[in-house]
């Protein structure tokens, strides 16, 4: 989370339950063994549908933090930029993807490594992927702002980095 001030206003998209929308998809990872595909293609409807939101709201935000017309669409566009590909990668590329690839190795080894019943394998493939959420969200942020850093943020027009995370 972002260091606000103390007078600052909550951010509805990263200071309320709708932050956890974001974390749709690698719910729906999780229980991926569990449910139909359509369910999982849902949570990341949910979850690509927060990354949307947030994105607009923070090119609202810049918009209305501007006073003058000098590179107001930019700093605008360039705000809705960061904080969709920041978003798209932290809440829902590379935390699907490692919940995914978790839940599939641990599905395969306890196949080959018990004699569990398959509705025992998922249900702990499922528990495992769930307990790994909390574990792998603050990595990958950092990782995110460190690529995002690394490469599209020293293109930017501006010398300040956006408040996309």
């Amino acid at each position: 989370m972002p260091n606000r001030g103390p007078d600052a206003q909550p951010d509805f998209y990263r200071d309320t339950w709708v932050r956890y929308l974001g974390y749709a998809n690698e719910v729906g990872e999780a229980f991926r063994a569990m449910v139909p595909p359509s369910v999982v293609w849902l949570s990341y409807g949910v979850a690509t549908s927060y990354v949307v939101a947030d994105a607009v709201d923070k090119g609202k935000k810049a918009r209305a933090a501007l006073t003058s017309e000098s590179g107001r669409t930019t700093k605008v566009a360039v705000a809705v930029v960061d904080t969709f590909i920041w978003q798209a990668l932290a809440s829902v590329a590379v935390p699907g993807f490692t919940i995914n690839r978790l839940c599939a190795l641990s599905h395969y080894t306890l196949s080959r490594a018990t004699r569990w019943p398959l509705t025992a394998r998922k249900w702990t493939t499922t528990a495992l992927g769930l307990m790994a959420i909390p574990v792998i969200i603050h990595p990958i942020d950092r990782s995110v702002d460190f690529l995002m850093d690394s490469s599209l943020r020293k293109i930017y027009p501006s010398r300040e980095k956006p408040s996309s995370e």
